[in-house]
């Protein structure tokens, strides 16, 4: 096997996942604000809430439509481009993407229709429930996907299957409730809806500089910064949940975080700077905090953290243990079809939990049996990730996230207790950092994704055998004819999100126009009430 298919195989897969994860984000959050929006008008019955609604709905809708597209042609890649991957865990990694194919996308895709085309149709109270069903299934989506990476994270409720050579699912329940999976889907869908606040914000922030569609632009920053303080705030109680779940099942991805090379005495601190260096095993001007560390990573202060040394260690002692269940797989296939020896089946189960590390020597020599020390002790230096991406990954999408909750905070002061008089600067503000949660999203996915190698399914299966037979020509044909097509999407993209938001909204302009006369005449006549 050429590694090149596999950097070749993962390059791919990383764009067009990263790229596909520009659309979801925006659109878990904007239907949760719409949902919103659309409650304010059904229980206030004001015009301007309706047509606040309806707006962002149509920049849903494009967002909607074109994530669809980049997520459908992302998973046509498990068979194309990890055939392997897909025969080893299909039976695992499949049924949480068929139950969020059958109870949330065709849910989703079915209530989206209704939203859009029934308005006219359906009584306000019917419609009003139609678009939290839109934003429940949004959500629901998300979950299932996310159970299915946090399984890949943390693989539960499976075990493999000496006799069919492939993994199989013995507890859904165990996979459901995967606490990997359940902190990463609250982070995630938290994370969502803070870029959705930000990009209403900062439309609605450009909307005020031009002195265009101004009741518009004022209730929606007031809703988005309310809704983004929130998030922002719950991503990092979320966050910190992460955290735990990461020092307690992904040891090793922790340590990356922080480029921990030594085991860090309890209480560990957190490293706010440094620069990481694999080959000296230390990290350059550390700028550490105390106690920090280990209040995320185990909520305690007594502690320890182990580090690089300690893990290549132990994944050493379980490529060697790994190598007994290797051994003992061999001799079962090698007997004859129904007659492999029950005490050397169970043998096998006693080892088997260590059967990937074993895997990981493949890389270096056709029968893991064979490997010399030396490749005993590369395999167990390959368990570490390359940790530069992941620990500067983790402290961008930190520094950001701190940066939201100010700008929320202070947008939500402004609007609640300052009559929505925003300074001119903090409009501009709220426009150039538009981009800035998608960066923060996407430096999440790397800290997670990244952490995770050399493994596709953590300590089952090793990237490197996870690829399809390919020639390295059709993976790059196939990698650029997939880049193509998403810059086209992405283009696509901007150009119909900046139309639209050029255009403003368009549907009930002289009902919405009537009515804030009405209300301005009713203001100037008595004293402000500051009701929006």
């Amino acid at each position: 096997m050429e590694f090149g298919i596999v950097e070749l195989s993962r390059l791919q897969f990383a764009a067009t996942a990263l790229f596909h994860f520009l659309f979801v984000p925006l659109t878990i959050g904007l239907s949760v604000i719409i949902a919103i929006m659309e409650t304010v008008y059904v229980m206030t019955d004001r015009p301007i809430w309706r047509q606040m609604t309806k707006f962002w709905g149509s920049l849903f809708g494009i967002n909607f439509a074109l994530g669809v597209a980049t997520g459908i042609t992302m998973e046509f890649q498990f068979g194309m481009n990890w055939a392997y991957y897909s025969h080893y865990v299909g039976d695992i990694f499949g049924a949480p993407l068929a139950m969020e194919g059958m109870m949330a996308f065709f849910m989703e895709a079915t209530f989206v229709g209704l939203w859009f085309f029934g308005w006219e149709r359906l009584s306000a109270r019917a419609h009003l429930i139609v678009a939290w069903l839109v934003a429940i299934a949004t959500n629901f989506s998300a979950l299932w996907i996310l159970i299915a990476n946090g399984w890949m994270q943390y693989p539960v409720g499976a075990e493999f299957n000496p006799l069919t050579m492939r993994m199989e699912l013995v507890s859904f329940a165990e996979v459901m409730f995967n606490p990997v999976a359940q902190a990463k889907f609250v982070h995630t869908a938290s994370a969502g809806y803070v870029v959705a606040s930000v990009f209403v914000l900062g439309v609605s922030c450009w909307y005020l500089l031009k002195d265009r569609h101004v009741e518009l632009a004022r209730r929606s920053i007031a809703v988005a910064s309310a809704f983004g303080l929130a998030s922002a705030l719950s991503v990092v109680v979320l966050g910190d949940e992460s955290g735990y779940d990461a020092g307690q099942n992904q040891k090793m991805k922790m340590a990356a975080i922080e480029a921990m090379w030594k085991t860090e005495p309890a209480p560990a601190s957190f490293t706010l700077f440094g620069l990481p260096d694999r080959e000296a095993r230390e990290t350059h001007y550390a700028i550490h905090i105390p106690y920090v560390m280990g209040l995320i990573g185990t909520r305690s202060l007594d502690k320890e953290i182990p580090g690089f040394d300690e893990l290549e260690k132990d994944s050493e002692a379980r490529i060697r243990n790994g190598l007994v269940a290797y051994d003992l797989l061999t001799k079962i296939q090698d007997s004859k079809a129904g007659e492999a020896d029950p005490a050397r089946i169970a043998a096998f189960h006693q080892h088997s939990a260590d059967l990937g590390y074993a895997l990981l020597l493949k890389r270096y020599v056709e029968d893991p049996r064979q490997a010399s020390e030396a490749q005993i002790l590369q395999a167990a230096n390959d368990t570490i990730p390359t940790v530069w991406p992941v620990f500067w990954a983790f402290r961008i999408m930190v520094g950001l996230g701190m940066a939201f909750i100010l700008t929320m905070a202070f947008f939500f002061w402004r609007a609640s207790f300052r009559q929505m008089d925003f300074p001119r600067w903090s409009l501009w503000l709220g426009v150039v950092i538009i981009p800035a949660p998608w960066i923060a999203a996407e430096m999440g996915w790397i800290v997670a994704e990244y952490g995770r190698q050399p493994w596709t399914v953590a300590g089952v299966l090793p990237t490197a055998l996870s690829v399809s037979q390919l020639g390295f020509g059709e993976v790059a044909l196939t990698l650029a004819g997939f880049c193509l097509f998403y810059a086209t999407l992405f283009v696509i993209e901007i150009r119909l999100m900046a139309k639209y938001i050029r255009k403003g909204p368009q549907d009930d302009l002289a009902l919405t126009e009537a009515w804030m006369a009405e209300h301005r005449a009713h203001l100037s006549a008595s004293a402000p009430t500051g009701r929006m």
